[in-house]
């Protein structure tokens, strides 16, 4: 299996803002790395009626949708394909794949932590196991919760690699 972490959290806890700032640290000391964004209410990201559209409702399966620059992939997911065999099927060729969400799924899970508005808010450690707690904040992690920095990159990389390599 493709080694993937779940960077988990409280909605803008900072975790888009830790992995695009972790991600070209990683690829600067040479690894591959993939990422997922799990989006609970995702939408088919090709409108009914657009030509890739109808292209999937009349049974092609995948469907490329090839822009200039970019390309997106679509198909259809059948529940019991997990989220594992999702990340060797499509991130062979990877490292890591670090993954932004799915605090409730199968993966190992670093949270991100940033107190918000809601003065009360408080890790989520404790009521989910977390490898490590990524935060500027003082917070009472669970005995043994490793807690580092969200600037601490090289800690971060140290983590990955102990853990998942």
């Amino acid at each position: 299996m493709i080694p993937a972490v779940s960077f988990i959290g409280h909605h803008d806890s900072g975790k888009t803002r830790l992995l695009s700032r972790l991600i070209p640290y990683l690829v600067d000391r040479g690894f591959n790395v993939g990422a997922v964004k799990h989006a609970q209410h995702l939408t088919a990201s090709d409108a009914p009626g657009s030509d890739s559209a109808l292209l999937a409702g009349a049974g092609a399966e995948p469907v490329l949708l090839l822009g200039e620059s970019s390309a997106t992939l679509r198909w259809t997911r059948s529940p019991e394909e997990g989220i594992e065999r999702l990340i060797d099927r499509l991130f062979p060729d990877c490292d890591f794949v670090l993954v932004e969400g799915m605090k409730r799924g199968p993966l190992p899970k670093i949270e991100v932590f940033r107190r918000g508005r809601e003065l009360a808010r408080e890790p989520l450690a404790g009521e989910i196991d977390v490898l490590a707690v990524i935060t500027s904040d003082r917070v009472a992690a669970p005995d043994g919760t490793l807690v580092l920095s969200p600037n601490d990159l090289p800690g971060i990389a140290e983590l990955l690699e102990t853990e998942l390599l």
